[in-house]
């Protein structure tokens, strides 16, 4: 890996090392398993459409990033999600979603082929599942995650599914990862996090006691707790 290289065979060691203590790993869902097929906008549009209305994906891509960036406490209910919706198709449309076709956008969401799981994933959780490790969910998601996980053929893998809408308290605050650690039986200073998100993630973790890895595909030299691939993770507790 790129990542290897860069920063030394040493570093890697040293990495290792930190993580020898590791027993249990938990992980985001968005952006760290899996992300919309073939984007947010995409799907969007579509359901757009049986209403007959044409949207331009890339128009609700850049407008749905620019409403999730400015989100304050969002905390995945049904209510938030239709006005997030309703700030991505604004001036796109003459009625807003809330008031037309939210319902079939929050359901398109369920199925799993408005989802992609990374390539590294499966070959990820097998290689920890097989090395006796108890694996995790820590997301910032609503009642859809776990039927979703279902039927991607991923929730096997999980010895706790932890989701922010069931537990009342999102990323970053220590109170989910600390619902984690009690379910999996595993003291939080024995638990790897890894997330692609720095803030929620990362530092979210850090503050619970747990050690983290952000998730970073497209090229992590130099950068300090990242990886480029879950497949990294083996080799580090290793």
């Amino acid at each position: 890996m790129a990542y290897r290289s860069e920063i030394g065979i040493d570093a890697v060691h040293d990495l290792m090392n930190d993580f020898s203590n590791i027993t249990a790993v938990t992980f985001d869902v968005g952006g760290t398993l899996i992300r919309p097929e073939p984007s947010v906008g995409h799907v969007y549009a579509a359901v757009a459409l049986r209403h007959g209305l044409t949207v331009s994906p890339t128009r609700l891509n850049q407008q749905f990033a620019r409403a999730w960036g400015e989100l304050k406490d969002f905390h995945h209910g049904y209510d938030e999600w239709a006005a997030l919706v309703d700030r991505a198709f604004s001036g796109l449309i003459d009625a807003p979603p809330s008031q037309t076709f939210f319902p079939e956008i929050y359901e398109r969401f369920k199925a799993p082929d408005a989802w992609h799981v990374f390539k590294d994933v499966v070959p990820a959780l097998d290689g920890l599942a097989s090395r006796g490790l108890n694996l995790g969910i820590v997301s910032n998601w609503d009642d859809r995650l776990g039927p979703l996980l279902e039927s991607l053929d991923l929730a096997k893998y999980f010895q706790a599914i932890v989701i922010s809408g069931d537990v009342g308290f999102t990323k970053p605050s220590p109170v989910i990862f600390e619902h984690a650690s009690k379910n999996l039986g595993t003291p939080p200073g024995n638990i790897l996090h890894v997330g692609d998100s720095q803030s929620h993630d990362v530092a979210g973790a850090k503050v619970a006691g747990f050690s983290a890895l952000q998730i970073k595909r497209n090229g992590v030299a130099g950068a300090a707790d990242a990886i480029a691939s879950l497949l990294e993770i083996e080799a580090m507790l290793e």
